[in-house]
Formats: structure tokens, C-alpha cells, sequence
């Protein structure tokens, strides 16, 4: 399956209907990284963009966006969190692996942080890591990539779920990009479901 056919098998279960092309300037992110990214990854930012899943799953920015009322979650935060995670809880010992080939793709309400591991020199190999927080181990690795590892996820398809949450409603799953939350925000809205919420817009700007 290509990774286009795995965003399209996606999307039949979570809509892009409140995603959103992100426009990352790849360039300058393969130059800041020092590498490219998973061709799924790129088609991923393309149809939906960095944002939430049902509030409880984060998909991570791969760069950073300046002056943002919003602060969605960004790949550089937590990959430094996931590496730090690793060093402290024995994960060099557990895969000998370096902290340095841990990159963070996102991040779960329940503080489960996804990972690629980049060891192999071809980015659309690298399998996903999940450094866990409620998890049976604290560091797993799945031989998926990051489009299928969450159609697996999102489908209830593992026998034990990787994520110490449970982030899906009966198969009902949504996806809102974070510019799509934080105008609902301001405008006085739920950002994940466009309710009226009398907490929402309470800080903003």
C-alpha cells in the first residue's frame, strides 16, 4: 500500500474534512533535522495538517510557528522530552539505540509520546516508536510507519492497545486542525467539536 492509499484509508475513517494543508517548507525542515521525512509523514501534513484527534492525540508541527495565539504541539518539544525519557528510563540498554535517533511524530492526552526510531538510512523504513507513560512497556517499537501505525491504532486493531488511552468513540473519530481549534477557541467554541463552551476564549488575545 502507498502511502497516499494509506492517508485515503485513513480518511475513510477520520475525515480531513477540518484538516488542512500545513505548507511546510520541507527544505528547511529536512535542513534543520538533518534528514528528510517519511513520504507519509509529508502526505499526512498535506491532507490534515498538524493537529488533534478526538483531543486526546496530537500529530506534531515540524517546524515551529511564530506568534501563534494557539500553541500546538511541536516536534522539537517533544522529541526532547521522548530522548530524555529514553536516557532515564533504559531504553539505550533496552534497544541499544541512540537518543539522537529518536525523533517525535506525537503525542497522547495520556503523555504517550510517537516516535520514529531513524536508524535505517531510508526514512520510509523507520518504525514507529511509542515511549509510553501507562503503557505495559515503557518503550515499544511497531514495524509500521507513522500513516498505518495510526490506522492500526485508530482502527482497534492491535491486541493490546500501544497508548495508554483510548482515544476513539465507538470507531467515531475526528480530526481538527489546530488553526480550525483555535478560531473556535476564540470564538467561543469547543475546539474539538464547534460547541458553545463558556470556558472557550476566556484567555485569548
Amino acid at each position: 500500500m502507498t502511502e497516499n492509499a494509506r492517508i485515503k484509508a485513513l480518511e475513510q475513517i477520520m475525515p480531513a474534512t477540518h484538516g488542512a494543508d500545513e505548507d511546510v517548507d520541507w527544505q528547511a525542515a529536512e535542513a534543520v533535522w538533518g534528514t528528510r521525512f517519511p513520504a507519509d509523514f509529508v502526505a499526512f501534513m498535506g491532507r490534515y495538517g498538524a493537529g488533534s484527534i478526538n483531543g486526546e492525540a496530537s500529530i506534531l508541527l515540524p517546524l515551529p510557528k511564530p506568534g501563534l495565539q494557539w500553541d500546538p504541539a511541536e516536534m522539537s518539544e517533544e522529541t526532547a522530552n521522548a530522548r530524555q525519557a529514553w536516557e532515564d528510563g533504559g531504553g539505550r540498554a533496552a534497544f541499544d539505540v541512540d537518543p539522537e535517533s529518536i525523533v517525535a511524530w506525537g503525542v497522547t492526552g495520556g503523555a504517550d509520546i510517537l516516535c520514529w526510531l531513524t536508524t535505517d538510512p531510508d526514512p520510509d523504513r523507520w518504525p514507529v516508536l511509542v515511549v509510553g507513560r501507562h503503557t505495559a512497556d515503557a518503550f515499544a517499537v511497531y514495524p509500521y510507519g507513522m500513516a498505518e501505525f495510526l490506522l492500526l491504532l485508530c482502527s482497534d486493531e492491535f491486541d493490546v492497545s500501544p497508548v495508554g488511552i483510548t482515544f476513539w468513540d465507538g470507531g467515531h473519530l475526528s480530526f481538527v486542525h489546530w488553526r480550525k481549534a483555535q478560531r473556535r477557541w476564540q470564538e467561543g467554541r469547543n475546539p474539538e467539536t464547534g460547541e458553545p463552551d463558556p470556558y472557550a476564549g476566556e484567555f485569548a488575545d
